[in-house]
C-alpha cells in the first residue's frame, strides 16, 4: 500500500511564498510523476504544475517543484502569493509498484492541505 501526504498548507499574506511538501510512503514503489493540484473554493480542481520523478527542479511561472537529493518528498514553492492562489492544494504521485515482477503504474492522491493567502 502506498499512501501520500501534503503538508506545509496555511494563513499567509499576499506577496509572501510558501513551500508545500508531498510524500510518498510505502513499499515496492518508484514515483513516476508527481502533480500538484489546487481547488480554489467553489471551483473545479486545476493543474498547477508537475515534475518527473527523475527530475530536480521543474518552473512553472509562479510555480516551483522540487526534490532535494536523498528526500522521497517532492515541494511546491509558491511565489508571489495573490488572494485567488487560495484552496487546497493536492499531490498527485503517479508510482510504479512491483507487482510479482511487473511494474503498475497507479495514480495516488493526498488528502490536501488548505492554502488561505490574506490581502
Amino acid at each position: 500500500q502506498v499512501q501520500v501526504a501534503e503538508s506545509g498548507g496555511g494563513l499567509v499574506q499576499a506577496g509572501g511564498s510558501l513551500r508545500l511538501s508531498c510524500t510518498a510512503s510505502g513499499s515496492s514503489f518508484s514515483v513516476d510523476h508527481t502533480d500538484w493540484y489546487r481547488q480554489p473554493p467553489g471551483k473545479q480542481r486545476e493543474w498547477v504544475a508537475g515534475m518527473p520523478g527523475s527530475g530536480v527542479r521543474s518552473v512553472t511561472g509562479r510555480f516551483t517543484v522540487s526534490r532535494d537529493k536523498g528526500e522521497n518528498a517532492v515541494h511546491l514553492e509558491i511565489d508571489s502569493l495573490k488572494p485567488e492562489d487560495t484552496g487546497v492544494y493536492y499531490c498527485d504521485a503517479r508510482v510504479l509498484r512491483n507487482i510479482r515482477g511487473i511494474l503498475i503504474p497507479f495514480d495516488i492522491w493526498g488528502q490536501g492541505t488548505q492554502v488561505t493567502v490574506s490581502s
